[in-house]
């Protein structure tokens, strides 16, 4: 059981920080632009080595900024109740502390789900086709592997969950 919830907690932790570090960064697409290169994240676009704030107020950016920002809460919390979950001195009898971090694992999943799906639909239906020459970078890349890191962290805390049931209901041996 300890060593689902450890194995559990190492992935969430990374999740989390790649997480943050994919939401911070200005490299979800690299683009070339009047023959240069160019970079965006979802708070910063950068050309010719100056970064400006992203102003403008388009829907699929607020968005997937949202659904991010969720997303590192919700694992955040999770990684809360994880922690919470090596003690054993729990005033609930029917409240799990695994059971809990391994759901707000699959939240923070969902979020971060629907925050590269959201991204991705409108970067190749629309912005795709307005530059040529474009690619998703590595703050992007980052996003995908934060959602398996996340998705991995609660498989574990509900084997580890699993596993503790299995104990508790056949009693002392």
């Amino acid at each position: 059981m300890y060593s689902f919830m450890g194995g559990g907690l190492f992935c969430a932790i990374v999740g989390n920080i790649l997480l943050v570090v994919s939401t911070a960064t200005d490299y979800w697409m690299q683009y070339r632009l009047s023959g240069s290169f160019a970079h965006q994240g979802l708070w910063r676009y950068c050309m010719s080595g100056k970064c400006y704030m992203q102003t403008d107020s388009i829907a699929y950016w607020n968005a997937t900024r949202a659904f991010m920002i969720l997303s590192a809460m919700s694992c955040f919390a999770g990684i809360i109740a994880g922690i919470l979950s090596f003690a054993h001195f729990s005033a609930f009898e029917r409240f799990n502390r695994s059971f809990a971090a391994g759901i707000m694992f699959f939240i923070s999943t969902l979020f971060v789900l629907l925050a590269m799906a959201v991204y991705t639909g409108v970067t190749v239906n629309f912005l795709g086709k307005r530059f040529g020459d474009w690619r998703f970078s590595w703050s992007y890349i980052l996003g995908w592997v934060a959602l398996l890191m996340t998705f991995f962290a609660g498989i574990f805390y509900m084997c580890a969950y699993r596993m503790h049931e299995c104990r508790r209901v056949a009693g002392p041996r």
